[in-house]
């Protein structure tokens, strides 16, 4: 084996003050979380067809030359053409349209339910979890019930006396779908609620309220971020099932489960009717759901580095 003399090596120079700095920045939980979704490319890529898809659902129906609306009784069950890109439906009217104006309904019913159940389990979780006790006794009980009430027939009992539409799906989603987020929450509760910065605030004087809202929840963010990302597609697909089932987007309004209900009789001569809401809704609930492997991934203080 070859000896190297001490002469062929310079010393640069150290300093024993400087022995314990980091050469690595300091990098924020968020920042290193971002630096890791980056990487993820599938996430990447489901976030980018996420936001084409919100785009188009504002601006398609806008740049489409005839109004969703519109009936042509010369241009019934048409393919794709010059003029209308994915043809016409049973009315004549433009496909297109339809479909991104099914995307804006679909997608808002999504999100406005999404935040509607997150402030309702955030609370409730909240204070189930940091009173604990009977408190927490009484208030998992009433979950259990709700619970055990199938949201199908809360739609139906709800149709009697609202009628067809965004709202009464929504609140019929949110009435038993807030319980999720509110086990979550209270789990997650349960589990800070003895950390010191709790327990100085407590000594300090705050009051439960303030410790929930501005200690506890907050620093839940990161599993609030990955239930809304399978949350909102969660409520696209029940939206699109209970249109499917003729109880939900009536018309002359549409969704994307209307499209399909409306284009699934039409299949076997027309498939285009069918097939453009199909994938819409399947390419949008599959890009919702890697984004929130995504998210999971990189929100988990486990795997930082």
């Amino acid at each position: 084996m070859k000896k190297y003399s001490k002469d062929l090596f310079n010393i640069v120079g150290y300093s024993k003050t400087d022995l314990d700095v980091m050469v690595r920045p300091n990098v924020s939980y968020w920042q290193d979380a971002w630096r890791r979704l980056k990487k993820n490319k599938v996430a990447m890529v489901s976030m980018v067809l996420l936001i084409v898809v919100i785009i188009m659902s504002i601006i398609g129906p806008m740049i489409s030359s005839v109004n969703y609306q519109t009936q042509n009784y010369d241009l019934l069950d048409k393919g794709p053409m010059a003029k209308h890109w994915f043809g016409t439906d049973n009315l004549g009217r433009d496909m297109f349209a339809r479909l991104w104006m099914g995307a804006r309904v679909s997608l808002r019913i999504g999100f406005i339910g999404t935040l509607i159940e997150l402030l309702v389990g955030c609370v409730y979780g909240g204070i189930c979890g940091y009173f604990g006790g009977m408190v927490d006794t009484i208030l998992m009980r009433i979950v259990e019930v709700i619970v055990s009430v199938p949201y199908l027939i809360v739609v139906i009992l709800l149709l009697l006396v609202l009628p067809a539409g965004e709202g009464t799906i929504i609140i019929a989603l949110c009435i038993t779908g807030w319980t999720g987020i509110a086990r979550l929450i209270r789990g997650q509760v349960m589990q800070l609620k003895e950390s010191e910065y709790v327990l100085a605030a407590r000594a300090l004087g705050a009051s439960p309220t303030r410790i929930i809202a501005k200690h506890l929840i907050p620093n839940t963010i990161g599993v609030i971020l990955v239930y809304m990302s399978m949350d909102i597609p969660a409520f696209i697909f029940d939206e699109a099932f209970l249109s499917f089932l003729g109880l939900g987007i009536q018309s002359p309004k549409t969704s994307w489960g209307a499209l399909i209900f409306a284009g699934q009789s039409q299949m076997m001569f027309h498939p285009s009717e069918f097939i453009f809401p199909a994938i819409a809704i399947s390419i949008t609930m599959l890009a919702f759901n890697l984004l929130g492997d995504g998210l999971r991934d990189a929100l988990d203080p486990k795997l930082r580095q």
